[in-house]
């Protein structure tokens, strides 16, 4: 879905504005879902009563709110404790936080050119807000005066860690600045509040703005059935009745890249794809890379850091660039060998065939699949049949049930923000509930790309009660054809598996404080639970529970398990290169010192060249698409995934060792010592009691075959 035209959108958010105060006198009553309690079950979003006119209002008396309770804590006589201060900051901002989470969620999931422009509009307005909270002076004086007198105050280990965790947020949100570099601090947030949101919208449009049109029908040649018809349809609905429609959205350019035997159509799709929002239009991103990445850095200076990446890291498992530094240069020595192998490899098919052509990148993934059908006579369409979205589901169902005795349970009658969102109750074996859980599994134009795992309530707990979560998964498998099931293919079942992980962590939450619960852990820890899950999707054990043909029922065969295992090391070269040469291009970003400016498309290339990366394989996110860290919270964190793959494959050593992947005592240990946990201690100390030592990387290299 395209953005409207500048003078279209200028009149909105004049109109909006303008409007604001008058709605918001209209909306702070009964008829903004917001601003009273959800009448719903479960007391999930009332979806079915939000409508965009209720978000500004509710944004606007959700500050106005928190703004009167934060006042009412640093005004206050009464000598500062725990309890006055710190819980009472904690338990501000009920109303912004139930907007915030409904708001900005759609903003990802199912958006539209109204929220694209109030999140335009409020986004500077809520980076104001926050730091009207972070650089009062008189708030942080009493805040450190807890933290200083805390070893009289006979706190709990998770009082205490709320307490490190609020002192920090204060100092390196810039609360011992002086006031100048407290202005300047203020101007970077609003710019940055900004600059992010657009990037990301930028980068929807561009991929919804660009599409593949076949008409002759030779050209589909290769292309599975599956993503004819769906090609088919796409185009139906774009008023194209006569053609086929390919898009970047993956669930079209992946297989359209591995299957599609006209090469020069996968050379515009390739193109396409790895050219996002940098085609220098409207959409362009280099320029907002660019100030991202020096205002950031100027940020870190301000805060007395090297570079963006110290201040970052502070606060993970890894603390400084030189550990991140010396695993991804340990991998990359590991993998870059592999993938030049792999190169050759297909080379030498290509010679074979007679092309007479030099391999390039839009040929990798065709000439992969070759390569991997003729080693192992194994194709991803081969497994497909096998992997029926519902039996999927149903599989990790049973799955969960086994290692934590969970049950799901779906609701049919409870409000949901789009019809192809559905939401499951979840229980213990003894019936207390667990929580809710949403799940969005389907590609559309309102939606930005990838996969991911969201609250809509954080687990705590109040009055001595436990507040159930509210989570959800999203992500962007291809949409049903007709009355045909969705089959998966091998990386969408790991997609799968891994949201799911990220669920759990959320939903098994126990902790006394939203700001600790769930996965408000380390962005270098936070991947282990999801990562963990991984493992359990093509083990034979668990194959054997839900891969069942959609036609026969008949269980996956032993043989094609067999294949599925051997060919799951094969392009490990490729796939671990591309990871890393992403992340080294997070580093190199944020390693930056303030005041140097970067010419994006330059600095990648030199970035690229200095480490070595070869032609025929481009990093996974290049500078102009690299969501995760100019638009979603990984700013020199990319690298995290891979962290954290090292906590996750010695921890699931621990099931195989044991002889059995369903081990309960094993699952009850990570549950106890990890996901019930959330951030509630060191992330080192929670493995460590789960593992009884830390994590060792040779498992990591064995499991993606590069030792």
């Amino acid at each position: 879905m395209e953005l409207k035209h500048t003078v279209t959108s200028t009149l909105l958010i004049f109109s909006i504005l303008t409007t604001a105060e008058t709605s918001i006198k209209a909306q702070t009553g009964s008829d903004n879902p917001f601003l009273v309690k959800y009448d719903s079950p479960f007391e999930v979003p009332t979806f079915d009563q939000i409508k965009n006119e209720h978000f500004l209002p509710a944004f606007e008396e959700g500050m106005k709110e928190q703004a009167a309770k934060i006042s009412a804590v640093y005004r206050q006589r009464s000598t500062p404790t725990f309890q006055n201060t710190i819980e009472a900051i904690e338990s501000s901002g009920e109303i912004l936080n139930k907007v915030s989470t409904v708001f900005f969620n759609l903003n990802s999931a199912n958006t539209n050119d109204e929220i694209k422009e109030i999140a335009k509009t409020v986004a500077p307005r809520l980076s104001q807000h926050s730091d009207d909270i972070y650089l009062n002076k008189l708030l942080f004086q009493r805040v450190k005066q807890v933290y200083d007198m805390q070893d009289q105050a006979n706190l709990t280990s998770e009082q205490v860690r709320l307490l490190e965790k609020t002192y920090k947020a204060f100092v390196r949100s810039g609360a011992s600045l002086d006031e100048q570099d407290q202005q300047r601090m203020r101007e970077i947030n609003s710019e940055l509040s900004l600059a992010t949101l657009t990037f990301g919208q930028n980068l929807l449009a561009e991929t919804n703005d660009f599409e593949v049109i076949v008409t002759d029908e030779t050209d589909l040649a290769g292309l599975p059935a599956s993503l004819r018809s769906a090609a088919k349809q796409s185009a139906e609905k774009a008023g194209k009745p006569k053609a086929w429609r390919f898009t970047l959205h993956n669930a079209s350019v992946m297989p359209f890249l591995q299957y599609a035997d006209n090469r020069s159509l996968r050379e515009r799709m390739y193109k396409g794809y790895i050219n996002r929002a940098n085609n220098d239009n409207e959409y362009d991103n280099k320029a907002l890379a660019a100030k991202i990445a020096s205002l950031r850095a100027e940020k870190a200076r301000l805060l007395g850091y090297d570079s963006h990446a110290h201040y970052v890291l502070e606060e993970s498992m890894a603390k400084t660039p030189d550990r991140v530094y010396d695993l991804l240069n340990q991998l990359w020595a590991a993998a870059l060998p592999v993938a030049k192998s792999e190169a050759q490899e297909m080379q030498k098919l290509m010679d074979r065939e007679g092309e007479g052509k030099e391999l390039e990148a839009w040929d990798w993934f065709y000439y992969a699949n070759k390569v991997k059908m003729e080693k192992y006579n194994f194709m991803a369409e081969d497994v497909k049949p096998y992997f029926q979205l519902e039996n999927v589901r149903e599989g990790i169902f049973t799955l969960v049930d086994r290692l934590y005795g969970l049950s799901f349970t779906e609701i049919q009658d409870i409000p949901s923000y789009h019809q192809d969102a559905s939401a499951f109750e979840v229980k213990e074996a003894d019936g207390t509930l667990v929580g809710v859980m949403y799940m969005d599994f389907f590609s559309r134009e309102s939606k930005r790309g990838g996969a991911w795992m969201t609250s809509y309530r954080k687990q705590s707990i109040e009055n001595g009660e436990r507040i159930a979560p509210i989570v959800s998964i999203v992500c962007n498998f291809p949409a049903p054809v007709g009355n045909e099931p969705v089959l998966l293919t091998p990386d969408e079942v790991t997609t799968f598996f891994h949201e799911f992980g990220h669920a759990l962590h959320g939903l098994l939450s126990n902790v006394r404080y939203k700001t600790l619960s769930g996965t408000s852990v380390p962005r270098d820890f936070v991947e282990l639970p999801s990562q963990i899950m991984e493992h359990w999707a093509f083990e034979p054990e668990m194959l054997a529970l839900y891969a069942k043909h959609y036609k026969t029922g008949e269980t996956i065969p032993t043989e094609l398990v067999e294949k599925l295992d051997k060919a799951s090391k094969f392009n490990q070269g490729f796939q671990t290169v591309e990871y890393l040469a992403a992340s080294l291009l997070d580093m190199a970003y944020h390693t930056l010192p303030a005041g140097t400016k970067v010419d994006i498309p330059e600095f990648e290339k030199k970035m690229m060249d200095k480490i070595g990366l070869i032609d025929e394989i481009a990093p996974r996110y290049r500078s102009t698409y690299f969501q995760h860290i100019f638009a979603g919270g990984y700013s020199a964190g990319y690298y995290s995934y891979i962290w954290s793959e090292v906590l996750d494959s010695d921890a699931f050593a621990t099931y195989k060792e044991s002889g059995n992947i369903f081990d309960k005592d094993i699952a009850t240990k990570f549950r106890k010592a990890v996901l019930e946990t959330g951030g509630t201690a060191e992330p080192m100390e929670l493995y460590k009691n789960f593992r009884g030592r830390e994590p060792d990387v040779k498992y990591l290299l064995k499991n993606r075959g590069l030792q």
